[in-house]
């Protein structure tokens, strides 16, 4: 959809409420660069530039990087519709998550008014933590003396709660697109699909450790090997295990033939 209306620089400041500082800094990186110049040089947007800002607005909100963002934006297989129907999941549940907190606090202050005990099954409500320690052993088990599990080590050590919410959110959007994909009839094998997988694997490579195609693909097998991560995948589609786990392995061998021309 386009318009013809453009807006100044300013204009758009106001519009999306942010600074003039911070979209000629989106226009420096390529972020967001303007459609359109003013005579006089000044920047000028478009409809579909505001669209952009939107977006890049909205994936900020859930704590995405720029850099991660240009990636996303920039992709082949980007779809607008996909894309909001994940971040919508995603707020979704940040909404739920939030809910069950405001429920506790309130249930924290009945019991302060009623001068009793909270209900101890209930006292934690919403403020549950995902446990990254869980499957520690089998992991030092099956690659505890590989430099790959070392350098995640290294890596995750860093991490704080931030981290850990930036890095959910981002792997949950690429697997939300796949899941679109399946949903619409997509081919595993068809550009959409494996620029998705690619941008999974670059996902992995970005926090944890080095992931080579090759690792990738051997990354994947155990998303229908093993019932854990097979429900993670399944509870976002019926199918979708197999779905990812082919979308990867036709990834991997584009990448392959690509290397022997």
């Amino acid at each position: 959809m386009e318009s013809g209306q453009l807006h100044t620089v300013g204009e758009v400041a106001r519009l999306a409420g942010v600074t003039v500082r911070t979209l000629h800094h989106y226009d420096r990186i390529g972020l967001l660069v303007p459609s359109g110049r003013a005579e006089n040089g000044y920047r000028l947007y478009a409809y579909d530039d505001l669209e952009r800002l939107r977006q890049i607005r909205l994936m900020r909100e859930l704590r995405f990087s720029l850099d991660a963002i240009g990636r996303l934006l920039d992709a082949p297989a980007y779809d607008r519709r996909s894309a909001l129907e994940a971040q919508r999941e995603l707020l979704r549940e940040r909404q739920r998550r939030t809910d069950g907190i405001i429920r506790g606090v309130d249930r924290a202050l009945r019991a302060m008014d009623e001068e009793t005990e909270m209900d101890r099954t209930e006292m934690f409500e919403g403020l549950e933590e995902f446990d990254h320690e869980q499957y520690r052993e089998e992991v030092e088990r099956r690659w505890g003396g590989t430099e790959a599990y070392a350098e995640s080590i290294r890596r995750t050590r860093g991490y704080g709660k931030d981290d850990w919410a930036r890095i959910t959110e981002e792997g949950e959007t690429v697997v939300a697109g796949l899941a679109a994909l399946m949903a619409e009839g997509a081919q595993a094998a068809g550009r959409a699909a494996m620029d998705l997988a690619e941008e999974h694997r670059r996902h992995i490579d970005r926090w944890f450790y080095p992931c080579s195609h090759g690792m990738h693909r051997n990354l994947a097998d155990m998303y229908t090997a093993d019932a854990r991560f097979e429900a993670y995948f399944e509870k976002r589609g019926e199918g979708l295990a197999v779905f990812v786990q082919d979308a990867i392995r036709a990834n991997e061998a584009r990448w392959r033939n690509r290397e022997r021309e």
